[in-house]
């Protein structure tokens, strides 16, 4: 788990370069409550708190859902999300080790469903807002009630935008092209403006983690290859309608849920097929909710759907016992 922190670091340090100070306050809140909200369940159940605290799994799982929420969402979402996660994804479950499901991504996916206005707000990067946003900016955004015809109803208006995905498939369900989606100014030239970076830096990091051996490489590779594999052929079989696959791979949250996500040792699968398996429909699931779901983004509704899948990819997938047929 420490290490997992310390693979993020990149990721996280992208991410308030280029989307300011509201992903610090994300951290802040969602790591607190998270840790909180497990030393609280660890004294309901009676286990000792200092020495399970120091597992660092409930810092990990506020961390990873603090990188997912929007960039500026108000102080009760991810105060909700830890809470969420951690008591009852995790807890209510049995604790670490127990959880069938991936705490963050729960929380998020119940974040979304029940609070889609909130988990739509994402601040514009760094290089498109020409002022920059002060802290006392975003400690407004954040903490302040905000309504319309206010002042701070305007200033968010005037900072955010959809996401890259977002805006790709809006707009190609409006008949546009690629080509013409892309001419958009939140767009940059491997994918979306500022986000291509943070892409890279969560590579980086998951690059990291291979080399120390603390997550083995088929659920990563299986995560992009199965990704890669749908977007290049559709983007072959029509490219002014079909995102390119560097698109793909280098938006939204491709790259933090192939390292850092999917690879989590208590919800994934156990076996060496089974790891490639689940990763490989994981990218699969998370290019067709991409391009033909409800939302822009699949990977947190991927790992889940995945996550109930992994006692059969595991049952299928044991590996044959030295001795026997």
């Amino acid at each position: 788990m420490l290490w997992v922190l310390i693979a993020l670091v990149p990721g996280s340090v992208t991410m308030i370069w280029q989307f300011g100070y509201g992903v610090l306050f994300n951290i802040i809140i969602c790591v607190s409550t998270a840790i909180m909200a497990e030393a609280l369940m660890l004294a309901c159940r009676g286990r000792p708190i200092i020495p399970t605290l120091m597992d660092f799994s409930a810092l990990v799982t506020g961390l990873l859902l603090a990188l997912a929420l929007p960039t500026i969402a108000p102080w009760w979402i991810p105060f909700i999300g830890a809470i969420i996660a951690i008591i009852i994804t995790k807890h209510l479950y049995g604790g670490l080790g127990y959880n069938p499901f991936n705490p963050a991504m729960i929380a998020f996916a119940v974040l979304i469903v029940s609070f889609p206005k909130s988990m739509t707000v994402w601040v514009l990067p760094a290089s498109l807002i020409p002022d920059g946003l002060s802290i006392a900016d975003v400690v407004s955004l954040v903490f302040s009630p905000i309504s319309d015809n206010t002042p701070l109803q305007s200033l968010l208006d005037g900072i955010t935008a959809a996401t890259p995905l977002d805006q790709m498939k809006t707009q190609l369900n409006l008949n546009l092209t690629v080509q013409e989606v892309q001419a958009n100014h939140v767009f940059g030239s491997l994918a979306g403006e500022g986000w291509q970076w943070v892409a890279i830096a969560y590579f980086i990091g998951g690059i990291t983690l291979l080399a120390k051996r603390v997550i083995s490489w088929q659920i990563p590779l299986g995560v992009l290859l199965g990704l890669f594999a749908c977007s290049m052929l559709t983007y072959l079989l029509e490219p002014s309608s079909a995102p390119s696959p560097l698109f793909h791979l280098l938006s939204g949250g491709a790259m933090l849920g192939a390292f850092f996500i999917a690879t989590d040792p208590v919800t994934a699968s156990t076996t060496v097929k089974g790891r490639f398996i689940f990763g490989l429909l994981i990218g699969l699931l998370t290019y067709i909710i991409r391009t033909w779901g409800g939302y822009p983004e699949g990977i947190a509704f991927a790992v889940i759907l995945m996550n109930m899948a992994v006692p059969l990819i595991d049952q299928y997938t044991q590996p044959r016992v030295y001795g026997q047929k």
